[in-house]
């Protein structure tokens, strides 16, 4: 048992309490747990662009205040009622989707879109009471895709806490818990590309170097990145990348330049940007016969998808994943120990995966 179990918390936290205004660091109250809930000491965090979208509030109703943050590790401080399969002191990682382990989805070898507890971003309170653990002087605090990490104390679900080995470097698997596992998810999972295979890569961003990881340890012989600054091909080239594809030096679409490569196409593609023509052409882009794509990108809402019926036809495949598919109490801690024993590339910066800010609480 904590000491500090069942007693309000005082921290530092940063709030956010307007759409695109700076963040402000002042003191919270963080509740204690409740039934299946866990309050995690967060000891890394870390900056994600999804963090900056929802922050400048574009495209969704605004909810304010709020505590952002999604991608961080920390350990187990207390823990709510009818929580077993965590202790206090155990190593995890927060994820912004969970697994309840009970739903269709959660039973399937197939699926890791948890009924209860998938992504929801206008949620901004606790599923156990509907309040928020969250207070300023008493007031609400909301929070953030069920995690809110920007916070050195937080309370989550405990369907979407992941216990990892306790030796991991919680500075570096902290960038596990959302676009890394996302990337190398849709390459590893969905994708599945065959040893001596090509592979596009679309954005090479930190989704993007993970998806082209993928490749790599799947055994691909060429895997061709395809982004509009030529300053990533470099550290790209860590990551697997064998050929360069600026957008912004051709005047025809990609998928024919890239067609015109490989003789007709890639056998796999990962698209990472959410840009809808990058979309297209990555599914255009794989060869006919048994080419698949996979779209990992987020769009705009009112984006639409347009490609000609023949490019089914011609037995192209095109699949969406969700973090990677990954089920989060599962698949996370063996991806940790993909990490630990070196299967997984990291580069010795901390920014090599995410253009990150690496917050220590």
């Amino acid at each position: 048992m904590s000491s500090t179990a069942g007693l309000i918390l005082t921290c530092k936290a940063a709030v956010a309490w307007e759409a695109g205004k700076p963040l402000i660091i002042q003191d919270v109250e963080v509740a204690p747990p409740k039934t299946m809930e866990v309050r995690i000491k967060i000891k890394y965090t870390s900056l994600c662009r999804t963090d900056l979208y929802f922050w400048e509030s574009k495209g969704q109703t605004p909810l304010f205040p709020r505590i952002f943050g999604h991608e961080a590790a920390g350990v187990v401080e207390s823990l709510g009622e009818g929580v077993s399969d965590l202790e206090v002191g155990d190593h995890v990682l927060p994820v912004f989707t969970g697994e309840c382990g009970d739903c269709r989805h959660c039973r399937s070898d197939v699926s890791n879109m948890c009924d209860l507890l998938r992504i929801n971003s206008v949620r901004g309170v606790m599923l156990a009471d509907g309040q928020s653990r969250f207070s300023i002087n008493g007031e609400p605090v909301n929070h953030f895709l069920g995690t809110s990490t920007f916070s050195e104390y937080t309370v989550v679900h405990s369907g979407c806490v992941a216990k990892i080995n306790p030796l991991a470097p919680l500075d570096k698997v902290c960038i596990l818990s959302c676009g890394v596992s996302t990337g190398l998810g849709a390459t590893l999972n969905v994708a599945k590309p065959e040893r001596g295979s090509s592979v596009a890569v679309f954005g090479l961003g930190a989704v993007g170097l993970a998806a082209a990881e993928g490749a790599r340890i799947a055994g691909a012989s060429r895997i061709i990145g395809v982004d509009r600054s030529s300053k990533r091909f470099e550290e790209a080239k860590k990551f697997g990348v064998t050929d360069f594809v600026n957008t912004s030096e051709h005047d025809r679409p990609i998928q024919e330049v890239i067609a015109e490569m490989t003789n007709g196409g890639v056998d796999r593609s990962v698209e990472c940007t959410g840009n809808i023509d990058n979309m297209i052409s990555a599914f255009e882009c794989v060869h006919d016969g048994w080419g698949v794509a996979v779209l990992v990108g987020v769009p705009s809402k009112d984006a639409v998808f347009m490609t000609k019926p023949i490019n089914v036809l011609n037995e192209r495949t095109l699949k969406g994943t969700f973090f990677g598919n990954y089920k989060p109490r599962t698949d996370l801690p063996s991806v940790v120990d993909m990490y630990m024993n070196k299967v997984i590339r990291f580069s010795s910066s901390r920014t090599s995966f995410r253009c990150v800010i690496i917050i220590r609480c």
